[in-house]
Formats: structure tokens, sequence, C-alpha cells
């Protein structure tokens, strides 16, 4: 088994990387369950259900509001998990947890386009064994798949910035047709309808041809982003809005206005990030080596380059936006490195010692792999949800944490019911809950969620106070590595939920 593994390698590399793209994916999709962050189940997931079932929960849509605005949000892949959700509800299929390991397989199938196309452009512009480094690292670097099977758009529109990218240098410049240029030029388009940010990875694509004096085809390439844009993004806004780019004019605008309003760090913030994910020491030859080969790599260099020194300088630093750069600093990086190999002599220590950057690479990395592709993230509040899914006309519930002054939201399309939800925390105590929760059956809460085991029994008595007919049902406990993020920052406060089951509306 070892030589044929061995044999493949060496003949054709591209197979076993797939094969591994796929084994990792696919535990990924199987166990990895939950959300990553905010933005991948509230901005995408909950936001498509809720177009079926409420409809529009999170007032996105037109709808028949008289004072209706855009929100900022491109509906493109959006609307394509409302089309899914669609599909999978006319097959009778409804159950949440389905639904999402469809989504997650969905995911990460698309995912291997990164992984192949990652190949092929460092097989390009390099040699075989350099792009086999390449594929490996696509395949099962540490955070790959976990991400891979997630709907966060930063990385969903990587396989359109990756093939856009490659339909580019497949061929010789003077070789590329203008038509592939054209075709190029949509891809990216439909990169941008994805992720807005991605603007800048298409300008450094089209500066790129006019530095090399392709003026006819930056301007073929110009043209079929923009139509690519005014087809998608401005159709689906003219429609619902009655105006193009509606949500692309408020998008930027509420950037622009809350530049410093989210996580703020550093300029050198992404550069830390970018080593620490790559696994120090390895990482730091890998970001050398991205910038060794800049002017002979440039149509790669350039619009990642420009790509990672926009949100260097921008204040809003949340560490998702520099995803999309993440793959091209990888090829760029191991056949930079691969170059500086080929031509410094190395003494017998300094080979050496590269070798056990190799190997602390890949025991580290196969580590974080096995942990983080298995990972089933913001387990608690999935979990309880689910768990309520079996209740019918919920209606209401009170969610209580006295030590925080807010609580996290909770995905109610696990729920499979859309409600009215009250907090009772630091900052709203007991006596501020609105008159209706206590007078109005409508709103009175069927269950209550306390986060986090501080005094339970204590928060438990001083809500008796108010909802004497309240008894124990169940304690959902956040998974190992949501406590070990915990542990690391409290910032990531996925607690553990005890819920109380309200006896006047459920016996």
């Amino acid at each position: 088994m070892k030589n044929r593994i061995i044999e493949m390698w060496q003949k054709n590399p591209l197979k076993l990387i797939l094969f591994l793209a796929i084994f990792t994916r696919l535990i990924a999709t199987i166990f990895s369950k939950g959300f990553g962050m905010h933005d991948d189940h509230f901005l995408v997931i909950e936001a498509a259900q809720s177009w079926i079932d409420v409809p529009d929960d999170n007032v996105w849509l037109p709808g028949g509001r008289a004072d209706a605005v855009p929100s900022g949000h491109s509906f493109f892949y959006v609307g394509l998990h409302y089309l899914i959700f669609l599909f999978l509800e006319f097959l009778r299929i409804f159950d949440p947890q389905a639904k999402m390991f469809i989504i997650r397989l969905l995911h990460g199938a698309f995912s291997l386009i990164t992984v192949y196309l990652g190949y092929k452009i460092a097989f390009k512009i390099s040699n075989q064994k350099t792009a086999g480094i390449v594929g490996l690292l696509l395949a099962v670097l540490w955070f790959m798949p976990f991400l891979s099977v997630r709907n966060l758009v930063e990385i969903v529109c990587i396989p359109f910035l990756m093939y856009g990218t490659w339909l580019l240098i497949k061929k010789e410049d003077e070789k590329t047709s203008y038509s592939m240029v054209f075709f190029a030029g949509i891809i990216l388009g439909l990169a941008f309808s994805v992720r807005f940010q991605t603007i800048i990875f298409a300008f450094g694509l089209g500066l790129t041809l006019l530095i090399r004096m392709r003026w006819i085809k930056a301007l073929v390439f110009g043209l079929g982003f923009f139509i690519s844009i005014a087809i998608v993004q401005g159709g689906i806004d003219l429609l619902l809005w009655g105006r193009p780019f509606a949500e692309l004019e408020e998008y930027v605008r509420y950037n622009i206005e809350n530049a410093t309003t989210y996580i703020t760090n550093s300029w050198y913030n992404y550069i830390l990030l970018i080593l620490g994910a790559l696994i120090p020491p390895l990482s730091i030859l890998i970001f050398i080596g991205f910038f060794w080969s800049w002017r002979k790599h440039l149509i790669l260099f350039l619009p990642s380059f420009i790509f990672l020194l926009f949100h260097t300088f921008f204040p809003n630093k949340q560490e998702r936006f520099i995803f999309p750069i993440i793959p091209f600093i990888i090829i760029l990086g191991i056949v930079g490195w691969g170059n500086i190999v080929g031509k410094l002599r190395f003494t017998s220590f300094t080979q050496n010692l590269l070798k056990s950057f190799w190997i602390f690479f890949w025991v580290i990395n196969l580590i974080l792999l096995l942990v983080f592709s298995t990972m089933y993230s913001k387990k608690s509040r999935v979990e309880s949800m689910t768990y309520l899914s079996k209740y019918d006309n919920i209606k209401s519930l009170v969610l209580e944490d006295t030590y925080s002054n807010g609580v996290k939201i909770l995905p109610m399309f696990y729920m499979g019911e859309w409600i009215n939800y009250f907090e009772v925390t630091k900052s709203r105590p007991l006596t501020k809950l609105p008159e209706k929760v206590l007078s109005d059956q409508e709103f009175q809460p069927r269950f209550i969620l306390f986060f986090n085991e501080n005094d339970v029994d204590k928060r438990v008595v001083q809500i008796k106070e108010v909802f004497p007919n309240i008894v124990y049902e169940t304690t959902i406990e956040p998974g190992l590595v949501d406590k070990i993020l915990y542990w690391l920052n409290p910032r990531n406060s996925n607690l553990t939920i005890t819920i109380y089951r309200n006896e006047d509306f459920f016996q």
C-alpha cells in the first residue's frame, strides 16, 4: 500500500490530492455541524429559510412595507439557498439538520475547485513537485475542510476567483483569446456578487493586464465583469427595489460610516493572522516566497497584494475578511520558496533545519485538522433549538444571563419556528421585562433558557418570582472545542444552556 501511494504521488499526485480533499470534506460534512461565525448562519441560512416560513423575518425584503429600504446585503448567494431550501422541501425534506447536511455536502464539493485549480495554477507556473505541495496544502490544511463546508461568503467566493484567474493564465498571454478573457470577467463578476470586496481582486487582475500593455484585453475583461454584475447584482436589486445596485450602495455607505464600529486592530493584524494560520516557522518561509517572484507572476501577486493592502489599512479587521486570498498566498509562497531553494546552496545543517520545519508543520497541522474537521461549532445554541423543535407553537422564550450585557442570538432555523424572545441580562434586569410578557398569554414564555452555569439555582429562584411554574427540562453542553475557545478568549461565549419549561403551557 505504501509503495502504491508513493508511486501514485510520483506519477499523478493530483488524484491522491483530490482523494484527500474529498475525504476530509466528507468528514467535515458529517461531523462538523453548527456554524462557524455569526454571518455564515444568520446572514445566509436564517435569512433564506425565513423567506419561506415567515416570510422575511429579518426584514431585508421590500414586501408590502412603505418604509422599506435596502439593508446592504447581496441577495445572490442567499437567494441560491432560498431556492435550495424550496427544492428540498418540495422533496419533503424539512428537518433542519438534514438540510444543513446537504448544504455542507454541496459546499464541500464546490471547494474542490479551489484544490484542483490551485494545483493546476502551481503546475502551470512551476513544476509537478511544487504543484503537489500546493495541492496538498489546499486539500488538508487544518482549517480548509472546516471552512469549506461553512456558508462564509469569504470562502464561497474563492473558487470563482481561482477559475477566473486560471482562465487568464491557462495559456500564454498572446494565446489567451478575447472570449476567454471576457468569460474570466464574467466569473469574477460572480465572485463580486457573492462577496463585494472581491472587486479589489478583480481590479488587480485588470491592472495587471494594463501593466502588461494588454489594453484591449483589459477592456474586454472589464466589460465581462460589468455585464456579470449588472445582470446578477444589478438585476436582482432592480427587481426588488426598482433600481440597480441598491444593496451595493447601502453596503458601501454602511461600511464607511461603521468602519470603526467592529473589530479594529493594528495594521499588521492580517500579516500575523496569515503567519499563524499557515503555522510558523514554515509560514514565514511561505510569506517570503509570496514576495520573491512578484514580478514574474504579477497576475497572481498584484490582485492578492492589493487585496491584502486594502484590508491592512481599512479599520474593520475581522479575521474572515482576508480568507479569499489565502490560496493565492499559498500558491505563490510555495512556488517562490521553491525558487529560492533552487537558487541558493544550503548547508546540510540548513537542509535539516528546513526538514524539521516541515515535520513540525505536518504534526501540528494533523492535530488541528483532526480537531477542527470534527468540530461541532456553536453546539449548545444549535442543539438547544433542535431540542425545542419537538414542541409545537412555542411562541415566546425568555433568555436569561444576568452576568452579561447581552445574550447571543439563537439560530431559530433549527427550531423550525420564528418566535419572540426577551432577554434578562445585567443591562436588562427582570424588572424591565415588557408588561406584555407578564400579562399577555401570547408573549408569556413557554421556556426559559439560562446561559452559563454560574449560580443557576439562584437565578431560577429569581425567575420563579415572575414565572412560578417553571420546571427543569434539560441542559445542553457546548462542544469541547467551543469550551477551549471560550477558555482562550471569553468573547467566544458558547456557554452551557440550561432549559426550564413553563408548565402553564407544557405539562
